[in-house]
């Protein structure tokens, strides 16, 4: 996209801003008595209609679930109001973009004249009788059709979604969207991901900066980290890391051995065992709008208006072919014909390939869109019918924040845990999850919990050798200096699936919580799940990693952590990303990053020069791409790639 371009779209955005922002301010104080200063009365205003009650009982329930994770109540408020205006803007956005892919029928761009809406009151000529004659119940139906598929953003159960904008602001907004001089972008797959970077102003940055050196929570960690990653860099660290491992899997059989930013040797490609395409893990851990990963997706899916055959189908043409861990068959065993495969890759792809985490929950919204997107436009170019394409019920884009942040609700989940000691695992895991919005991938949660475990089970090895006589029937009493009460575990083997017995516990109780919860109990069972699949994610290990990490000091609220897990790249966040980027590889996986070029030249940097990149993972290619590259961000980076060695 031109800068030109993106000027425009930047105006745009911060304009729809400001407008949303102020609507639902005077709705909040003017008419559900929600004040920007944190006062909420104790009980609904007798001016509100039934309706209003329900809706002003889940905003308050909203604003205290913020004020749980320890936000000041102004702040839970602003919070608030600044996660329902941007929520809101990525929505119509949204559309306007499914208009131009021409996946959802005319809804935005003439308002209440577009022809969709037009279709939709010809069915239900009664909704002219209402005072927008039906226009948000034909918007919000659009988005509940769109929230099977990308729950994320569409889901009308979201606490963000709750406001939406009276005539006078929704037309403004429709008038910002349907501007002639941003037409343009709308068939942009760059466009969700600008908005996002634009939505917090280059003045607001300053300020942060201004106010602290180091980032204060997550919150500012992740707006003074908002820059898009240029194409060429997407495409070069990609292509030498996913592109590069494909081709020691395939030799020059494969397309891939002639992308365009392949770094080629005399000596050609090592080679290594093939696996099958639905065994092969990326993972973005900072994936902000998802730029890596809709480029990797692109590599596995093929184009064929180009002629680009993609990994999937050059495996299912492969002989022999490995079988997939997954089924435990080949690909050509679980799909007779290209055709068939070609109308299940795209849901493939965004089930076992692609996997992305970030600490702003807006982030992980926009990623998830974009896949979804990318999706149907694989499906168009395969000529996939709407009829005949499987349902994408989710993607493993996921969110790092606290889990679950209403201790009494903590308590209340874990005393049903049984044997005991696994509501007490569950109660340190949460524990340790209060600072996952500030740490994200950089949480070793993994390592906590498997800690914990191997602690409970140590203390039962020990109290088995202890004699003791004991009545049958009668548990063994636990001794007061015990860290944990193993009453009712009678066998070692216990252990070796006390995580996944947390996990799946929780899972039930998510799952569980639309149709019979409260609105308290709906917060904390999507907290809960939001958590379970940060953990789910961070235990897995993955062929690629492709990062465009933050950079600088850790959060001040994460400080002493950050410094005692990472003692080695403490200096620099983005060398810790590296670090436990490294750590999340399989053996002879890739990492691929930009970030500051520093880490290659500064004495502060050489424990992570000569015992992470040199010991565990040397450079296979690296370029110095100096200042300029990313945006308004001034800062000389690099583009590298990694090879983590065999042992490491």
């Amino acid at each position: 996209m031109e800068k030109e371009t993106r000027q425009r779209l930047e105006r745009l955005t911060q304009q729809a801003r400001r407008l949303l922002e102020q609507e639902f301010r005077e709705q909040l104080e003017g008419r559900y008595d929600v004040l920007l200063d944190g006062r909420i009365p104790l009980a609904p205003g007798a001016h509100l209609s039934p309706r209003e009650r329900v809706l002003w009982d889940r905003l308050v329930a909203a604003v205290a679930h913020k004020r749980a994770r320890g936000i000041m109540s102004a702040d839970a408020v602003e919070a608030y109001l600044r996660e329902a205006a941007f929520h809101t803007l990525n929505r119509f956005v949204a559309l306007k973009m499914l208009e131009a892919r021409k996946l959802v029928q005319e809804c935005i761009s003439r308002g209440e004249d577009s022809a969709g809406f037009k279709e939709f009151i010809a069915l239900a000529p009664g909704l002219v009788a209402l005072p927008d004659k039906g226009y948000r119940l034909y918007v919000e139906t659009i988005f509940d059709e769109i929230a099977q598929e990308v729950r994320a953003l569409f889901d009308r159960r979201d606490a963000a979604t709750l406001l939406w904008p009276r005539r006078p602001a929704l037309l403004d907004l429709l008038a910002a969207l349907n501007n002639p001089e941003v037409a343009s972008v709308w068939g942009e797959d760059e466009t969700i991901g600008w908005v996002y970077q634009y939505f917090n102003g280059e003045d607001e940055r300053r300020q942060m900066r201004a106010e602290s050196q180091a980032p204060r929570n997550s919150r500012e960690l992740a707006v003074r980290n908002q820059f898009f990653t240029p194409r060429y860099v997407v495409q070069f660290l990609t292509d030498n890391s996913l592109g590069r491992t494909w081709c020691e899997m395939r030799g020059l059989e494969t397309q891939l051995a002639h992308l365009d930013y392949l770094v080629k040797t005399a000596e050609g490609f090592e080679e290594r065992s093939p696996k099958d395409p639905r065994d092969l893990r990326v993972l973005d851990p900072a994936c902000g709008s998802g730029h890596f990963l809709l480029y990797a997706f692109d590599l596995f899916a093929g184009d064929p208006t180009r002629g680009f055959v993609g990994i999937y189908e050059e495996a299912w043409r492969a002989e022999p072919a490995p079988k997939s861990e997954v089924t435990g068959r080949t690909l050509r065993e679980d799909y007779e014909s290209e055709p068939a495969l070609r109308r299940v890759v795209p849901e493939l792809i965004l089930r076992y390939n692609l996997h992305g985490i970030d600490i702003d929950p807006r982030a992980a919204q926009i990623a998830a869109l974009a896949l979804w997107m990318r999706a149907q436009r694989a499906y168009n170019n395969h000529k996939v019918s709407a009829n005949e394409r499987p349902l994408i019920g989710r993607t493993n884009i996921v969110t790092a924040e606290p889990m679950p942040g209403d201790r009494s609700m903590v308590a209340e989940f874990a005393s049903t845990l049984r044997p005991q000691v696994l509501g007490e695992l569950f109660q340190r895991m949460v524990e340790e999850m209060r600072l996952a919005g500030e740490l994200g991938s950089l949480l070793k949660i993994d390592g906590v919990l498997q800690s914990a475990v191997a602690k409970a089970r140590a203390q039962f090895v020990r109290e088995q050798k202890e004699p003791q006589v004991l009545l049958p029937g009668f548990d063994r009493p636990r001794k007061a200096q015990l860290e944990f009460d193993l009453s009712g575990v009678s066998d070692e083997s216990f252990f070796d699936s006390a995580e996944e017995r947390i996990v799946h516990a929780l899972q039930e109780y998510a799952a569980s919580a639309p149709a019979v919860m409260s609105v308290r109990r709906q917060l904390f069972a999507d907290d809960a799940a939001h958590g379970i699949a940060f953990i789910d994610l961070s235990r897995k290990r993955f062929d690629v990693v492709l990062m465009n990490p933050p950079f600088g000091a850790a959060s001040l609220a994460a400080k002493k952590e950050f410094e005692s897990a990472y003692p080695r790249t403490k200096n620099d966040v983005y060398a810790a990303f590296v670090e436990r980027g490294i750590e999340l590889l399989h053996p002879t996986g890739y990492l691929g990053a930009i970030t500051s070029r520093t880490g290659f030249f500064l004495s502060s940097f050489q424990k992570w020069r000569e015992e992470i990149l040199l010991k565990e993972a040397p450079p296979t290619v690296f370029a110095d791409l100096g200042q300029g590259v990313l945006d308004s961000a001034m800062v000389e980076v690099a583009a590298y790639c990694l090879r983590k060695e065999a042992t490491a």
